[in-house]
């Protein structure tokens, strides 16, 4: 019993990080369809702070109030800057860009997190890279095996793949293709690009921010609450004049902002901190490749996109890459902590000398 207690105890981190990627999977999908039915990216992008807010407050109150550390105003900027990239910068690029390009193209393009959040946590010196090590090479090796299986399923569109549930997809494909320009699509190609560069930093400052401000509950309403105000000035620039932007009924725009609100930016970002404290920043981001397999099996269902044998074969590309990754961090741990006890005893036989 208590070997499977440990065994659970080890594999949470796991479960968290590939549960994280089916509620992020899920976003992309409704997400694309509420933009499709002519919701504001900046509207939404704000609603779904205020949501957020409102449901984590009362827990960051009940559970962070005898722990929360003082605030100084090094750790105010830092959390105003992580506030301004994950509330406001990522969502607003990410989700008007949404709205020019596929779900499956969005979320393979975030597979460049991964190999970008490896290098920017390599700079602010989060994560070691020693060539004596097959780990480490295994650590770049797999990161770049799950970009390549990320532009494979970009790029490789042929042959397509059909069932039944796609019939009629051919129509609406080409259809969506002459609406979106190539001009709009550039545009959307940029926005998302940028989401995804942005997303891989804020991963590594929340990572920065959470060791010094290790109150997670707390840290997500202060980060809900910047994507409120900020946002609010965003929206209210972009949304001025359109009145209809801002109704809310009980439609499926209202369930893609509960579930933006609650799942996203309220518990997986809680979660996802978590997970961070745990293993690392680049341990998590190292899952997010799966939400390019799951999105494209969804979206096939969902908006009738069609699948190529291109996207089937990077995905099973990007399983080899993550599981590279994961190997790597697993052995760079056990080595950390031989290396430990072994200072552990030579500091023991030193004091026990003296």
């Amino acid at each position: 019993m208590k070997e499977l207690s440990g065994a659970l105890k080890q594999a949470k981190p796991y479960l968290a990080a590939i549960l994280l990627r089916f509620v992020a999977a899920g976003l992309i999908v409704i997400a694309k369809i509420a933009l499709n039915e002519g919701m504001s990216p900046q509207v939404y992008s704000l609603y779904r702070c205020c949501v957020a807010a409102i449901v984590v407050a009362p827990f960051a109150l009940l559970f962070d109030r005898r722990r929360r550390p003082e605030m100084s105003w090094c750790m105010f900027g830092k959390i105003l800057l992580l506030g301004s990239m994950d509330s406001v910068v990522i969502p607003n690029t990410y989700f008007t860009g949404l709205k020019f390009v596929s779900p499956t193209f969005s979320i393979a393009m975030s597979n460049a997190v991964p190999a970008l959040s490896f290098f920017f946590a390599w700079i602010f010196r989060m994560e070691k890279v020693d060539i004596r090590r097959v780990s480490s090479w295994a650590k770049i090796l797999g990161t770049a095996v799950t970009v390549g299986g990320a532009m494979t399923m970009i790029f490789v569109r042929h042959p397509t793949l059909r069932f039944g549930w796609t019939k009629g997809a051919d129509s609406q494909h080409h259809s969506s293709t002459a609406a979106n320009n190539q001009d709009y699509r550039f545009k959307g190609v940029i926005l998302v690009t940028i989401s995804c560069v942005s997303s891989s930093l804020s991963c590594v400052l929340q990572a920065i921010v959470l060791k010094s401000y290790p109150v997670g509950l707390s840290l997500t309403v202060l980060v809900s609450l910047v994507g409120v105000v900020e946002g609010s000035v965003i929206a209210l620039a972009m949304e001025w004049n359109n009145p209809a932007a801002w109704s809310i009924h009980f439609d499926f725009q209202l369930l893609a902002i509960l579930y933006a609100g609650i799942l996203i930016s309220g518990l997986s970002y809680y979660v996802q901190g978590v997970v961070m404290e745990a293993k690392g920043a680049v341990f998590l981001t190292a899952f997010f490749p799966l939400s390019t397999v799951i999105v494209a099996i969804i979206s096939s269902f969902a908006v009738s996109e069609i699948l190529s044998l291109g996207k089937i074969v990077g995905a099973l590309i990007i399983i080899l890459g993550l599981y590279l990754i994961l190997w790597a961090k697993t052995k760079d741990q056990a080595l950390d902590k031989a290396a430990n006890a072994v200072n552990d005893v030579a500091r023991s036989t030193t004091n026990g000398s003296v």
